[in-house]
């Protein structure tokens, strides 16, 4: 069991190196491989989520005995002479935080595997950097060391730059190019801060400056000179350091969540990304800025995430109402999905913003539900712009007659987004918004006009989304294909049935026992809270 995170990070890298040495006389097999990888990687998930010690989990504040499964090495060890020795650590491990996105992670890319099989062209590339990419989003969610971090956070950007640019659609490269630079700016801007928190924090066991996200989680390793000291703190351009250092890290992780105005990327590296990339993108890519902004700006800056709760409050409303409204203007399909994602992200923001231990569940619940259904969405999507080559919801109407099976599934991914109790988008939206409302009375950080604000975004998506269900799914067929459409709409086949049945299943599951999640990161988000509140 020591090495279990290991194996979960680096078995899609072996099995990508097995599929470029393969000739290209096996590519039929290429989506196997990655098929069974991803199976692989979910069962090792599931044993990891079944062995974790719910009690254990972050027991304390700021030690490494707060991480489970933790595997550490000694990875890069350099003298630089009068500064120091630089010290690099190979430093995995998870808590109730980190813990539910592995299960998530290979669900997702389980199902984006599935949704592969309609890539024809380039099969070795494709399988390749797909799997390169499951490594790198399984990395961010292990790693402890901020290098280490900043290694696979970078991974991310170059498969899917290429699997937007290579296999998207009409205006692939203008799409690849803007999700580039704009995850690049704020990566460039991280790097920065990461080497000020080197140079500010100390080893205690070594003497040395560290990577260490564990130690620079605890005010006792900063340096009383260091440009990051909590305890003398210093100037930046006329704001206080780690305020600065804050603002930089959460702009870099809004980048993905996305938050508006950094959003702009997001619709048109949906329209253009193949089914699998959407799926991963909206899966798991955006889960990856919450994440980032909970483990590393909150913990790190937890004095400056206090000072700019208001703002962060009121962002994660901006987002909610903004994306909810752009939603319901949209005519493309996939659009309409990719606006809806910036709203329900929305709720993320507003529930970490609250610092209250129900608004910070809330908001894990709702990265861990979002996931699950956006995927589900643009998988549905997919299905059907496959068969008719279409997204314009104009054009499409009865297709509850057509496709009965695909229509039942549309309803229960709809219904679960617009948060109808028994889903899990209830659950995850309800403890956000009661963190937000009850926010002013525990710690003063929030108002509660942001949480009434917040509630017009669920009333918003039930709007843009029956809407959508009742102009597409009901009433007479008419199709703009006319028969020629009647016969490409074929209903689900199996091989969809097993991407869109476990999703289904997740949707309802969390939202009837949302303690599968809550009982995992009970412990870490107490501890959180500990943390933030001082």
């Amino acid at each position: 069991m020591n090495h279990l995170l290991s194996f979960l990070v680096f078995l899609p890298l072996v099995a990508a190196l097995v599929i470029i040495l393969l000739p290209s006389g096996f590519r039929d097999r290429f989506k196997h491989i990655a098929l069974g990888t991803s199976l692989i990687q979910f069962f090792v998930s599931v044993f990891i989520y079944l062995n974790f010690n719910n009690s254990a989990a972050f027991a304390g504040v700021n030690k490494e005995s707060q991480f489970q499964f933790v595997e550490k090495m000694a990875w890069i060890r350099l003298d630089l002479g009068s500064i120091g020795k630089l010290e690099i650590d190979y430093l995995l491990g998870i808590d109730g935080f980190s813990m539910p996105f592995l299960v998530l992670s290979s669900l997702i890319m389980f199902v984006a595997t599935l949704a592969s099989w309609e890539i024809k062209a380039n099969l070795k590339a494709f399988f390749a950097l797909l799997l390169l990419l499951n490594t790198a989003v399984m990395g961010v969610f292990c790693a402890l060391d901020f290098f280490l971090f900043y290694i696979f956070y970078e991974l991310m950007l170059l498969p899917l730059y290429f699997l937007i640019g290579m296999w998207g659609g009409v205006r692939r490269e203008y799409a690849a190019m803007k999700f580039f630079l704009y995850t690049l700016f704020g990566s460039v801007f991280m790097l920065l801060v990461i080497i000020g928190l080197y140079f500010s924090v100390l080893n205690p066991a070594t003497g040395n400056h560290t990577f260490n996200m564990i130690l620079m989680m605890d005010p006792g390793s900063y340096l009383g000179s260091s440009v990051f000291s909590s305890v003398a703190p210093q100037s930046l351009l006329g704001i206080s350091a780690r305020l600065l250092g804050f603002i930089v890290l959460f702009v870099a992780f809004a980048i993905k969540v996305p938050i508006v105005p950094l959003h702009t990327w997001l619709p048109d590296a949906h329209v253009e990304a193949p089914t699998p990339v959407s799926i991963i993108l909206a899966g798991l890519l955006l889960k990856v800025g919450g994440y980032g902004i909970l483990r590393i700006c909150y913990s790190i800056f937890p004095d400056a995430a206090i000072q700019s709760a208001w703002w962060i409050g009121l962002i994660g409303v901006v987002s909610i109402l903004y994306g909810a409204l752009n939603a319901l203007a949209q005519s493309d399909l996939k659009r309409l999905i990719a606006y809806s994602s910036v709203s329900h992200m929305g709720f993320v923001l507003l529930g970490i913003a609250s610092g209250t231990a129900e608004g910070v569940s809330g908001a894990v619940l709702q990265m861990i539900s979002h996931g699950g259904l956006s995927a589900m969405l643009f998988f549905l999507v997919g299905m059907l712009y496959n068969r008719v080559h279409d997204r314009e919801i104009a054009n499409f109407r009865g297709l509850a007659l057509v496709m009965p099976q695909y229509t039942a599934f549309v309803v229960i991914a709809f219904f679960a987004s617009l948060g109808l109790p028994g889903f899990s988008a209830f659950m995850a939206e309800a403890f956000s918004l009661i963190g937000a409302f009850t926010s002013q009375e525990v710690n003063g950080l929030l108002p509660r006009w942001m949480a009434i604000c917040g509630s017009v975004g669920i009333l918003l998506s039930a709007a843009y989304f029956l809407w959508t269900l009742q102009r597409m799914y009901f009433g007479q067929t008419r199709l703009k294909g006319g028969d020629k459409w009647l016969q490409q709409l074929k209903d689900v086949n199996t091989n969809e049935k097993f991407a869109l049945v476990p999703l289904a299943i997740l949707a309802v599951l969390l939202g009837i026992f949302p303690s599968l999640v809550f009982s995992k990161m009970n412990a870490s988000v107490l501890a959180f809270i500990q943390l933030i509140s001082g």
